[in-house]
């Protein structure tokens, strides 16, 4: 009987170390970075500026559970679905672009 069941732990030994490695190598950041974003959408206020998934910069100037409005001109506002904002854009430092290149 102890042949056998070391023999069991034996075949059993790898296929749980792949599970361990999927764990922490894929399921884990993934889990990790969708509470991240989650997070970061929930916190979105009007006035700030953010980038969507399409690379459209805008400042928010409404909100709704599945609609964000976003100014992307003087006059030109754009719907765009929650989910397709991709994070918070660096505040651009306009004084800094204007010569001296």
């Amino acid at each position: 009987m102890g042949n056998e069941t070391a023999a069991a732990l034996a075949n059993f030994a790898p296929i749980a170390l792949m599970i361990l490695i999927f764990y922490f190598l894929l399921y884990r950041p993934q889990k990790k970075a969708r509470q991240e974003r989650d997070a970061m959408l929930s916190s979105l206020k009007v006035g700030a500026r953010v980038i969507t998934i399409g690379g459209i910069y805008g400042t928010i100037v409404g909100l709704s559970n599945e609609i964000v409005r976003l100014q992307v001109a003087e006059k030109v506002e754009i719907e765009v679905a929650r989910g397709s904002i991709n994070g918070v854009a660096p505040e651009v430092n306009e004084a800094k672009n204007d010569g001296d290149e």
